[in-house]
């Protein structure tokens, strides 16, 4: 049967990934293993502390049911406001300002499905994680792109934003520390970003997902460190690329309570809940944070370096990215990022992903994910430099 789809589904495009990940198997079926600088999924085990807690929690009939409290467990969430209060010092409540989340996307799913009508306007940076911009189309609001440019420090001009743009938007979604372009937003920014909300009356959503892959000592800020910013705030956050449980789909969103009771509400009609045992073994992952996250750190950040340096000797005058696990590379004179990101994958067998994928802003760069997988990270980091050396004509 020829059954014509939904209009919103065909408004939007295939998700990016899946292609990307499609031409990876093509490869690896015939016989070729690219080095793979893809899609941003941790390639290191959950911790075994927190695989134990799960064979534990699962083994207890209790948590086989329903999650019915709606918010999440309440040891849960009162994990969550420890670990709010020991990482960033801010305090917020259990009952209200927390709720349990299928992972971030989902959360960032639905709080735009909460808010969002048809002609509503959404302030989403580009390049950026395409489900911002996506979820809003869907909801056939329109998305108005703020551009992350390098002489910015890749944060959003705030005071570029039309006045007339400002009076008719209902949500402002910030990523920091950012995917794709791994900068870090300092707390006057984020305190910028709060004040520019409360005079236009929006809602500011910060996507908080990579807040502790950080390096050199580094601890990114919460939006909800700026006074008062529960008034206009709610804040995502993951477990995946903390605790590598991406598969595990748990995290939450914290702030203001009526945009947490929006996303409760909203959470309520589509979807269930996560697994108790899962929010049990995230219960142990949060407590036992200081042991575990140094070490996490510590690899990404040998990574970085050796990728980092491996670039700068073809050329590049790179900085090393202060967060995330990915480094966001202008390409050479002469390539768009889809050319060039085409040539890394035909004659180097490296793949990367070109930052047009994330919109009209992205154009000029590639994304380089250090989430490799094999044995040997590093030698494959060298590999892939050496490749490039060999095969590539950079001029600059």
């Amino acid at each position: 049967m020829d059954i014509p789809q939904a209009q919103r589904l065909q408004r939007i495009p295939p998700y990016p990934f899946r292609e990307i990940n499609a031409l990876k198997n093509k490869m690896i079926d015939e016989g070729v293993e690219p080095i793979d600088f893809g899609i941003g999924d941790p390639d290191m085990p959950t911790p075994d502390f927190v695989i134990e807690a799960l064979a534990e929690a699962a083994k207890d009939p209790s948590t086989h049911p329903y999650d019915e409290t709606g918010f999440g467990l309440p040891e849960y969430k009162e994990a969550i406001a420890r670990f709010a209060q020991r990482r960033f010092g801010v305090q917020v409540s259990p009952e209200g300002e927390i709720q349990s989340c299928i992972g971030s996307k989902e959360a960032l799913v639905h709080i735009i499905w909460a808010y969002v009508d048809p002609s509503d306007v959404v302030l989403v940076p580009d390049p950026a994680y395409s489900v911002y911009k996506v979820q809003t189309t869907w909801c056939g609001g329109a998305a108005f792109p703020m551009p992350l440019r390098p002489e910015n420090g890749f944060l959003p001009d705030l005071g570029a934003i039309p006045r007339s743009v400002a009076r008719a938007a209902k949500l402002l979604f910030l990523n920091y520390p950012n995917n794709p372009t791994g900068a870090v937003a300092p707390l006057d920014y984020l305190a910028e970003a709060v004040e520019f909300c409360r005079r236009h009356e929006i809602i500011l959503v910060n996507d908080c997902a990579y807040s502790e892959v950080a390096y050199d000592g580094l601890q990114p800020p919460s939006v909800l460190q700026v006074p008062g910013a529960k008034d206009v705030a709610i804040e995502m956050h993951s477990l995946s690329k903390t605790f590598n449980m991406t598969g595990w789909r748990v995290g939450w969103a914290m702030g203001g309570k009526p945009f947490v009771e929006a996303l409760s509400r909203c959470k309520s009609n589509v979807d269930s809940g996560t697994f108790m045992a899962i929010q049990k073994a995230a219960i142990v992952a949060l407590d036992r944070y200081e042991e575990w996250v140094p070490v996490m750190q510590g690899e990404y950040q040998a990574r970085r370096d050796a990728f980092v340096a491996g670039l700068n000797s073809l050329g590049w005058k790179l900085e090393p990215p202060k967060a995330t696990f990915y480094v966001w590379v202008p390409v050479p004179p002469g390539y768009n990022s889809a050319r060039f990101a085409t040539d890394l994958l035909e004659h180097c067998q490296v793949l990367a992903i070109p930052g047009a994928v994330y919109g009209e802003y992205g154009e000029g760069f590639v994304r380089f994910s250090l989430t490799i997988k094999g044995p040997d990270r590093q030698a494959q980091i060298a590999q892939a430099i050496s490749a490039m050396r060999d095969n590539l004509k950079l001029t600059w």
